[in-house]
């Protein structure tokens, strides 16, 4: 890797035999500057050579910082080594999720919308685990994508859970028409 036309850019996942999972964040003169989710940032020789390269972004693609920082909280979200903190909206704090049935009979069912809110995170959290897995496994890259869009139309039925986020960057996102 010693031309500068087959340096990792900044964004580039790497896997690191002593370190593990990590993502290029910047470029010293001889150095990589990778951060590693159990060991932190790391500075790597750019003539390092027994790491595996799960995607190679070429260093001429200048990104800015704050895509940078956007890229490394997704990556962060993804491997669960960031517990982001999730809000309800405002009008639903201490409020009551209530659950009645068309037959008068039956008893109705109450729960706190907090308690089924931090469910629906959950949710969205086990979904992001099995995507990683997914594009981590074996399978062939048609068989990934295939995946990928059921976890898409996942997300776009899980939509309607969007009127309990307190901010719009923490709803679910489906396909986009």
């Amino acid at each position: 890797m010693s031309e500068s036309n087959n340096l990792l850019g900044v964004g580039s996942r790497v896997k690191h035999p002593a370190y593990g999972d990590g993502v290029i964040i910047g470029l010293d003169v001889a150095a990589y500057k990778a951060v590693f989710m159990t060991y932190g940032v790391k500075l790597v020789g750019k003539e390092y050579d027994s790491w595996e390269i799960i995607e190679a972004i070429p260093a001429e693609n200048n990104i800015s910082f704050s895509e940078a920082e956007k890229s490394l909280m997704r990556i962060l979200r993804t491997y669960n080594g960031l517990k982001e903190n999730v809000e309800l909206g405002d009008k639903w704090v201490n409020g009551t999720l209530i659950l009645k049935p068309y037959d008068d009979g039956l008893k109705s069912k109450d729960m706190p919308i907090d308690t089924f809110f931090h469910k629906i995170v959950m949710i969205r959290d086990r979904i992001r685990v099995m995507e990683q897995r997914i594009n981590s496994s074996g399978l062939t890259d048609e068989e990934k994508v295939n995946l990928q869009q059921y976890i898409t139309r996942i997300y776009g039925s899980l939509t309607s859970f969007n009127i309990l986020f307190k901010y719009k960057d923490d709803h679910f996102k489906g396909e986009k028409k």
